[in-house]
């Protein structure tokens, strides 16, 4: 048996004026590779992730995709939890 698991993360500074997309990937508990919008590819974290980034990398439509993530997953999903998260403190 074993657990894969991806985890994506959008952290905002100041509203939407400044998104951090991360899309994480798990390997039975421990990171192997992860995508970093601030460094805009992906890169392993343990040597079992390297076969993942070069071939991630490697593929334009999936760069471009997880690049486009802080707009296309973050900033839009801002609005939808906006009402229940920020506006309450």
């Amino acid at each position: 048996r074993f657990l894969w698991q991806p985890k994506r993360e959008c952290h905002f500074f100041n509203g939407t004026e400044r998104v951090r997309f991360l899309d994480r990937y798990f390997y039975n508990q421990e990171e192997s590779v992860r995508f970093d919008s601030d460094v805009g590819e992906f890169r392993e974290v343990t040597e079992l992730g390297r076969p993942d980034a070069e071939y991630w990398n490697s593929q334009k439509d999936i760069l471009e995709q997880a690049r486009a993530a802080v707009d296309t997953y973050c900033r839009h999903n801002y609005g939808v939890g906006e009402s229940f998260t920020v506006q309450r403190r």
